[in-house]
Formats: C-alpha cells, structure tokens, sequence
C-alpha cells in the first residue's frame, strides 16, 4: 500500500468497522480477546501507526512543551535538556527549546507560554522571576519550575534538597580536615534562591561542627561561568588568611576555579580542596578530576515531563500545586581526595 494506511484500511482488512479499530487502539475494555487478535494483526500486517498529531489537534493540543532555560552553554542545562528531550520523546511530545539569558521579560513570556500558540505546557528553569509573577499567573497554562521553587506554592516545582547537598558537601570538606570553607556563588542576602538554600546548607554544617561562621568567605558572583570562578578563587587566594577549600555552586565556577588555582601554584588537593556542583560530564576529565554534587538529571527530566502531562492530560487549574524533590550524591574525585 504506497499511501499511509488509515484506521478505515485496517478496519476493512480485519473485516470490523472503524469505530472497532480505534477501540482496540485505544485499549477499550469492551472488546473480545478474539477481535483484538484480528485488529492487531492487522495494523501489524499494514504498518499502520497512530497519527498522535492528529489525535492532539483534535483534542485541542499542538504536541509541543517548552522547555526554557537560562543558558544552553552552561553544561548543566545543555545535559538536562537532552534528557528533557528523550523522556517527552517517548511520550510522543516535542520539545521547543528556549534560552531565557535570564532575563526577566523572557522568563516572564516562557512562563506564559507565548500566549499558548505553541505549546500545552512550560518547563521553566527560571533565575529572575518575582513571587508576584508566580502568584498571578493564569493557572489554565500547566507549568512546571525547575531549581528555583515558586513561593507559597503557586506553581509545580521538581528539584534536589539544595540545602541538605550543599551541607553534604561541606560535611565531606569537614570531614578531610578543611576549616576555610570558601562558597563562591554564595549568597548571604536576597530571595529563597538555589545560592541562598545552598549557602544555607553550607552554615548548617558549619554550625554542626563547630566551625565559626566567616562572612567574608562567602563570595557573591556576577554569574556562574568559569570566568567567574577563575576571578574568585584568585581573589581569594591573594587574601591574608585564604582558604583551604573551595565549594564553588556548579560545576563551571569550579572548573574556573581549578584552572586560577593551578596558574598561581596552588597544589590541589594539597594545599586546597575543591567542589563543585551539577556533575556535568567535564568534571570527570579535568585535572584533578572534579569532586561534585550530581542531582538525578534522568530523573528531574522525568518527574518534570510527567507531572506536566498530568496537568496537561486532567487540567484543574485549582487542583493544589506539588513540590517533587528528587535525589543527589555526592561523587567524590581527585580535587577532594578521592
């Protein structure tokens, strides 16, 4: 047969009608063991496949999510999207990729899904949002937040326990002997952000050791590219009391910081430790090697793309929001020891 076969080819080949074959397709409980056998057999024998696009545009869908993101440079979002792309495939679902750069407007429209013309539902990794933003969006769009968590809940969130992996972290310098703790990317003051919930985590190890608070050793960063790593393990390096170790809050920030220490002599692990985090597949081809927290990017992917359909799938736009925390570990390499 030249042409692609219909649900009308398979009928008159299984000798059933039309409203029989989509039954059988659609896994109708109403059908005998017998008829199934025959309508299978012929869909098998035609290659017929269900036009899913089809079936989306007349239930009033495009098939399409959006997945926005700050920046598909950074290793760590370039990962996820892949694995966001290979869980939606399987679901029949494309995927429209989006870079925010972390700009409010932009982040603001992917959070209305450009005005619904082009997709059923956003995966947002959002970095500049305000709570009000949340909070007054139209709920009919189904939206799913990755990393940052929407305030009071106003929005499905899937993410690491930010605080317990950065005081995991910690806990490991701790444990090798380190008492400079450095965080660059660290935050002190602001908004609920991953910085703050990370830095959080830091200060709760601290404190839990005993180990005095030093302000001065929490770095604020402009972004987190190597560059900005490089510039603040230098820095910190050229102070009078510098530190002995490095937790740096992803894994570009780390790298930079391993490439500024070993052009300033800095033996590492020696002299200082470093850790990162994301687990991006470079670390595990630096010299040394990079310690990091490495969160279930699979599993992020998954949780996200699922609960998105779900929404998409039982639209409730009152239905109460979820906060799915998914796993981490620590994966400990030459620049902690290992």
């Amino acid at each position: 047969m030249a042409a692609r076969p219909r649900i009308k080819d398979v009928a008159e080949y299984a000798g059933v009608s039309p409203k029989t074959v989509s039954n059988v397709i659609n896994d109708y409980e109403h059908v005998s063991e017998q008829t199934r056998t025959v309508v299978r057999e012929a869909i098998e024998a035609l290659g017929y496949r269900v036009n899913i696009a089809g079936r989306q545009l007349r239930q009033g869908r495009t098939g399409m999510i959006t997945l926005a993101v700050p920046e598909l440079d950074v290793a760590y979002f370039a990962e996820l999207s892949r694995h966001v792309m290979d869980v939606a495939g399987l679901h029949g679902r494309t995927v429209l990729l989006h870079q925010t750069g972390a700009d409010h407007e932009r982040e603001l429209a992917a959070l209305h899904g450009f005005d619904t013309q082009f997709c059923d539902g956003v995966i947002l990794s959002p970095l500049s949002l305000l709570p009000r933003d949340l909070a007054t969006r139209d709920r009919r769009l189904p939206v799913v937040l990755l990393g940052e968590r929407s305030p009071e809940g106003h929005t499905d969130h899937v993410g690491i326990d930010n605080v317990r992996a950065a005081r995991d972290a910690t806990e490991h310098l701790l444990a090798r002997g380190r008492r400079r703790i450095a965080v660059i990317g660290g935050a002190l003051r602001g908004r609920q952000g991953t910085d703050r919930l990370r830095t959080d985590g830091y200060r709760a190890a601290l404190t839990a050791a005993g180990v005095p608070f030093d302000a001065g050793l929490v770095v604020p960063v402009d972004a987190f590219h190597w560059r900005d790593g490089a510039e603040a393990a230098t820095r910190l390096m050229r102070s009078a009391t510098p530190p002995d170790a490095l937790l740096c809050l992803n894994d570009n920030m780390a790298l930079g910081a391993l490439r500024a220490l070993y052009e300033t002599g800095v033996r590492v692990p020696g002299e200082v430790d470093v850790v990162g985090f994301d687990d991006i597949e470079a670390s595990r081809f630096s010299v040394p090697s990079l310690t990091s927290v490495a969160p279930d990017k699979r599993e992020i992917a998954r949780a996200a793309v699922s609960l998105l359909l779900e929404r998409i799938d039982s639209p409730d736009p009152g239905a109460s929001c979820r906060d799915e925390v998914v796993g981490h570990r620590l994966v400990v390499r030459e620049s902690s020891g290992g």
